[in-house]
């Protein structure tokens, strides 16, 4: 049985103003392309499908494209709903378009859907457990509500809900955050531990399918992973590889796994040097200057229109920062002793110092007396 396991795909999301949605559809067709040549049993989706609850038209129709041609394929696909998607709009149809092979968790009502598939070992069973909230599970169970106080305790009670047999092979979507995973900033985070799930919980599950986490990893053990998201959201990011994670389940106890690599319409990468370093020719001829980029300039002093003037080649520069004695002082403006005493250039300068990290350059000063001399004219 070979499966292959995406997550977050964030379809519609917007990074640093900059629609993904081009990024997204080339993806998608890198996707949809493997799954041609490698013909897998079955694509499971860990959930975080949308970007937003209620998704753009735009963003439905680019989903909607994507698995019709996995449906005409005959390549069933499982969904479950992340936490950015609306379980219940997702889970819109989901009857009709399970005769078609698209199959997509329920809104969760205390009980975990799980959907049979047949190999030449016997049946593995594909259960899909959409993200839960305590909240959910207590409106779900009513009689266990006193129970579910974090999510460890929605998890640990819904899994006790379903059933497993574990004389055949299993595999679990989930999309939550396990103990020990390691989260970048495009991740929402919560405060504490209330949102996080011992890996524990997962033991009678030959492979369990995360979401929600962008890095890929494995956590506890090699068959509970996170498979990362195909595209990069954010510049902690920038020096991953992005994958699709190729799960193959061969008798009860043998799991194999690989990785089939995915390139990106646009990579995410950051870039450092002077104006003039990162503005040379040779700097950039032999790099796609396409990129989404995070630059970061080490001049001492800004460069007026710094942002505009570097889009004239980088045109799709996301981020532009600043590392020099200024942006690296950790200094307190404070109250200048003696004021009485000192003249306004003195004190001008204590205060540029204070900002800056560094002393005034001497034409810096000359244009200061100036402007002080305009000013008591």
């Amino acid at each position: 049985m070979k499966l292959f396991h995406l997550s977050d795909l964030h379809i519609g999301k917007r990074v640093n103003e900059f629609s993904m949605i081009e990024d997204q559809k080339y993806i998608l067709s890198q996707i949809l392309h493997a799954a041609k040549i490698k013909k897998p049993d079955g694509i499971l989706l860990s959930g975080d499908i949308y970007d937003s609850t209620i998704p753009s038209a735009e963003a439905v129709q680019v989903f909607d494209a994507f698995l019709t041609e996995l449906s005409v394929e005959r390549i069933p696909a499982f969904i479950i709903s992340g936490n950015h998607d609306s379980a219940e709009r997702l889970a819109f149809g989901s009857s009709l378009m399970g005769k078609s092979g698209i199959y997509f968790s329920r809104v969760y009502d205390g009980t975990i859907e799980k959907i049979p598939l047949q190999d030449a070992y016997g049946t593995v069973w594909i259960h899909l457990l959409p993200f839960l909230r305590p909240a959910v599970v207590r409106h779900a169970l009513p009689e266990r509500a006193e129970e579910v106080s974090y999510a460890a305790d929605a998890v640990r009670i819904a899994l006790e809900q379903g059933a497993v047999d574990e004389n055949e092979r299993n595999v679990l979507l989930a999309h939550q955050f396990v103990t020990g995973a390691k989260r970048c900033e495009a991740e929402e985070l919560q405060v504490g531990d209330l949102d996080q799930i011992p890996v524990e919980l997962f033991e009678r599950f030959d492979y369990v399918a995360l979401g929600h986490i962008h890095s890929p990893q494995k956590v506890g053990r090699e068959t509970v992973r996170y498979c990362g998201s195909p595209l990069k959201y954010s510049f902690s990011e920038a020096g991953q590889e992005k994958s699709i994670t190729v799960v193959e389940l061969k008798e009860k106890g043998t799991v194999e796994l690989r990785t089939i690599p995915l390139e990106p319409l646009r990579d995410m990468r950051k870039i450092r040097g002077t104006y003039l370093e990162v503005t040379a020719k040779s700097f950039y001829e032999n790099s796609n200057c396409e990129d989404y980029l995070l630059v970061t300039l080490t001049d001492e002093e800004d460069v007026p229109d710094g942002m505009a003037k570097l889009r004239t080649i980088y045109p799709n520069l996301m981020r532009l920062e600043y590392d020099n004695k200024r942006t690296r002082s950790c200094a307190d403006i404070g109250i200048s002793e003696r004021v009485e005493e000192k003249s306004e250039l003195e004190l001008f300068r204590e205060l540029y110092e204070l900002q800056n990290n560094q002393d005034m350059t001497a034409q810096q000063e000359a244009l200061v007396e100036e402007l002080i001399r305009g000013l008591k004219a």
